[in-house]
């Protein structure tokens, strides 16, 4: 007997914790969770979810509550999510690698009552200034607060049943501060029930085996991994990313699904290790999360057998695009079309909608979309488009168009656009031409203040190992071949660019790194 999963696309709504107790009661033997040497079946992971649900119902919490989840990947760290969700209490997964007036401004932002995390993470951020805030340690780690193994329930406690309405804050998922301090994002029950049932047309099932990379604080996981263990599938965790261990767990566990970001399908390409890997049942590959290059699609497809999706979308939802590379090999300049039931439309800088194939800033609807950013109900208005019927869209802050066919074309961030004497000038387009150049491994473009021209674009790159031009000479070249705007005042090379843990770069940390080293261009 297993899920009927044709009913559950039928099904407006349901719950993900409850999903996994009907799971522990049709298969308790299923492996549910492997993580290193801990693997955990259904019934183990069920019953670890209750006594976290219970816990927090001990303490007090209440469903609308929120606590706070800041560690690295662990099983504690899944128990505590799904217990918490099972408890009605919102989750606030907060990225470790957060500075630690980040970290304090989203435990304010939130509101918090509890906060778990680890040693590792409670060496960085004290958090001593909430005398009110009960701290948990997620590996009994003394540094970290109360143990983990002394606050959970008893074994056999079973919470008092609650009852989840659609509207209901699910999870805050924080902005990735690349260009301010992090906004949380209100997933509501509902967006992600439409999660669980787009996961059904990719795939994903009780015979899935989800092979999970990234960090479980990341939206870019969790759209994996909470469907993978809601549909009875078994989630394969990594506490950090390492191609041979990747590619390990990949055949010993005969993976049939993978989430990964750009930088890491390009890091498994350039392995030594990946001809060797036998992984037949890997046929449903995903991409998120950052701009993936067509010539790295085209490598993962020629070398890589099976299905290779791209995903463009918000964590705000609103805005979602799906390409199937595999289908559609001559479209892998676009990030796809849009996805069932999304509205994808184009804006200009006054808000007025643009004709199809103008472009402009991308906006969208879906079934999909945040209830808001947190206690933050101006900076909820900038994030909202409505058309002229009165719906209501969200603003991605990317520049895109149609093309004929009805894939979009992506562009650059908005705040990324460079203004040099008073022309736009994208720094993707300026990127693509450096790429084209032998020795360049990775670059970027970002914009710097100019005394004459306002702004100027100026280059960062990491060339390939043994590579024998230097600085001067590679700007010459990318000057010849790119338009009088578009010519770089400065280009650094760099042994590597800065990355968020999904993968991004990171531009503001290379603004503020080239400010620090250089003094205002004059040209």
């Amino acid at each position: 007997m297993s899920i009927d999963l044709s009913s559950l696309l039928a099904t407006s709504f349901g719950s993900l914790p409850a999903m996994v107790a009907q799971q522990s009661a049709l298969q308790p033997q299923r492996t549910a969770l492997v993580l290193d040497d801990l693997q955990l079946d259904f019934a183990a992971l069920n019953a670890g979810i209750d006594r976290v649900a219970s816990a927090f119902q001990r303490q007090g919490l209440q469903p609308g509550d929120v606590v706070a989840i800041c560690a690295n990947t662990s099983v504690p760290y899944v128990l505590a999510y799904f217990g918490a969700l099972r408890a009605g209490v919102v989750v606030a997964p907060l990225a470790p690698s957060s500075t630690a007036s980040h970290l304090s401004a989203m435990l304010e932002n939130s509101g918090a009552k509890v906060v778990l995390r680890d040693k590792e993470v409670a060496l960085e951020w004290p958090v001593t200034a909430a005398t009110d805030l009960h701290c948990i340690a997620l590996d009994d780690a003394p540094e970290a607060g109360q143990a983990w193994s002394q606050w959970l329930a008893p074994e056999g406690s079973v919470p008092t049943p609650i009852e989840p309405q659609p509207d209901w804050a699910f999870n805050l998922i924080y902005s990735s501060g690349t260009t301010g301090t992090p906004k949380g994002i209100v997933q509501s029950w509902g967006m992600r029930w439409s999660h669980l049932q787009r996961a059904i047309h990719n795939g994903y099932s009780p015979q899935a085996v989800s092979l999970c990379a990234t960090p479980l604080y990341s939206n870019t996981t969790l759209v994996a991994a909470l469907p993978t263990l809601a549909l009875g599938g078994t989630l394969v965790l990594m506490r950090k990313f390492d191609t041979r261990h990747y590619l390990q767990l990949a055949q010993q566990h005969n993976a049939t699904h993978t989430m990964l970001v750009p930088v890491q399908y390009q890091r498994l390409m350039r392995s030594t290790d990946f001809e060797a890997a036998n992984m037949p049942a890997l046929q449903h590959k995903f991409c998120t999360s950052a701009p993936f290059h067509p010539t790295l699609k085209e490598e993962v497809l020629r070398r890589w057998p099976g299905k290779l999706t791209e995903y463009y979308g918000l964590t705000e939802g609103g805005v979602r695009c799906e390409l199937h590379c595999h289908e559609f090999p001559h479209k892998l300049h676009t990030v796809g079309r849009p996805g069932p039931g999304a509205d994808i439309r184009f804006i200009d800088e006054a808000g007025n909608e643009l004709p199809p194939g103008e472009q402009g800033e991308i906006v969208g609807r879906s079934t999909g979309m945040m209830t808001g950013y947190y206690r933050m109900p101006e900076k909820t208005r900038e994030a909202e488009w409505f058309d002229a019927q009165g719906q209501r869209f969200i603003r991605s802050g990317d520049v895109g168009r149609l093309d004929t066919d009805g894939f979009i074309v992506l562009g650059d961030r908005k705040k990324d656009m460079i203004i040099t004497g008073g022309f736009n000038v994208y720094p993707s387009d300026i990127e693509d031409v450096l790429r084209q150049h032998p020795e360049v491994q990775e670059c970027s473009v970002i914009g710097v203040p100019s005394e004459q021209w306002g702004e100027t674009p100026v280059a960062y790159v990491v060339p390939h190992a043994g590579s024998t031009t230097n600085a001067a000479a590679m700007q010459q070249w990318l000057n010849q071949r790119v338009g009088k705007t578009q010519r770089v005042a400065d280009l650094r090379m760099s042994d590597v660019l800065p990355r968020s843990e999904i993968g991004k770069v990171l531009k503001r940390e290379l603004r503020e790194m080239y400010l620090q080293s250089a003094s205002p261009i004059a040209h």
